[in-house]
């Protein structure tokens, strides 16, 4: 009997293990295989950019400055009118110095008393020279002199009206008389009607009367990073964007590479400027633009998603999984060329037909994860 009993329990035993091992081995092989989407390569082109921040400025901006020195009496125009070559900006009231006052008005007076000096010679001579006392000669001489006599008091009024009024009376063009010395349109005034302004010399570059700038004429100016300007050259075409007219682009031409760059927060970058083709658009000085520089292109080339390319934990060497035909994916070492950012080219290591594994597809969240979650 205890023999039966140890049969009955031995059976029993097979028969649990061998119901335990049927439903382990459902249930796993019930779970889903996990799928993966492919990618597949396609010709395109591809075309590498860099964005350069700067402004648009006029190609040719004039600062106005006065010949003489004084305070700023009138005005005339303001800012943002047009002017022509020629027109008359503001005028300067001379305030003469003492010392150079007092010298002036003596040198005058000295000239006034030679000349009379000269003309009482003059006077004597000639009707000596009337009786036929003195010679022609002796005559002549005292004519010279009262004559230079006359002169050296006219020069010295003159120089004495240049300084209390800056110009001779008669003179065409009074230095008081600030003119525009090209045509374009009146950026800014820095002064006002009373400030003392001084003359623009070798020693004193003077004060700033206005700024002159021709607005149809416009230039960007941006910095770009010593890694780039190496594959910039002259003539090349840039589309500038400017901040302040959104939804359209202006073509551009570069004119102008710097042979030296500025060191700014670490990294060096070289200035350029190009020339901007405005068209009928009324541009103000200063707005901000970006420009878009094709640094490379390449037409009818093979290429990839820049999501499906994988790079070796180690090496750092980009690769790919390839779908086999039972599903499987296998890697594949690649070869890459240039990149937009998005695509990129495929030297080697892909044909046209191969299925590329997505191996980082992002999976939605399902209703309720985040409540989970939390």
């Amino acid at each position: 009997c205890m023999m039966k009993i140890v049969r009955y329990f031995l059976i029993s035993i097979l028969v649990l293990g061998s119901l335990f091992a049927t439903a382990y081995f459902i249930k796993t092989n019930s779970k889903s295989i996990k799928t993966y989407d492919t990618e597949s390569p396609f010709i395109t082109s591809i075309e590498r950019k860099t964005v350069v921040t700067g402004k648009v400025i006029p190609e040719d901006e004039v600062e106005i400055k006065p010949q003489v020195s004084g305070i700023l009496d009138k005005i005339f125009v303001e800012e943002g009118d047009i002017v022509k070559a020629g027109d008359l900006l503001a005028k300067v009231q001379i305030v003469p110095d003492e010392s150079s006052l007092n010298s002036a008005q003596g040198r005058v007076i000295n000239a006034k008393i030679v000349l009379a000096n000269a003309r009482l010679d003059f006077e004597r001579n000639q009707k000596l020279y009337a009786k036929e006392i003195i010679s022609q000669r002796d005559f002549e001489s005292s004519e010279l002199g009262f004559k230079q006599a006359q002169q050296e008091l006219k020069i010295a009024k003159s120089n004495l009206q240049i300084i209390k009024e800056g110009s001779v009376g008669g003179a065409r063009t009074a230095n008081t008389n600030i003119r525009a010395t090209i045509a374009g349109t009146v950026l800014e005034i820095p002064i006002e009607e009373g400030d003392q302004v001084t003359e623009s010399n070798t020693f004193n570059n003077g004060t700033t009367i206005a700024s002159v700038a021709d607005l149809n004429k416009m230039i960007f100016e941006g910095e770009v990073d010593e890694a780039e300007v190496g594959k910039l050259y002259i003539d090349m075409p840039l589309q500038v964007n400017l901040g302040a007219i959104q939804g359209r682009a202006f073509e551009a031409k570069l004119k102008f590479i710097s042979p030296k760059g500025n060191e700014d927060q670490g990294a060096v970058k070289f200035t350029i400027e190009g020339d901007v083709y405005l068209e009928d658009v009324f541009v103000r000085a200063g707005y901000s633009a970006n420009a878009s520089i094709i640094l490379e292109r390449k037409d009818s080339i093979l290429a990839l998603p820049e999501s499906v390319i994988q790079f070796d934990r180690k090496s750092e060497e980009p690769y790919v999984e390839i779908k086999n035909k039972d599903g499987s994916f296998e890697r594949s070492e690649i070869e890459t060329g240039i990149s937009d950012g998005i695509n990129v080219e495929i030297l080697s290591g892909v044909d046209k037909g191969d299925e590329i594994k997505v191996w980082n597809k992002t999976e939605p969240k399902k209703l309720g994860e985040d409540d989970e979650d939390n």
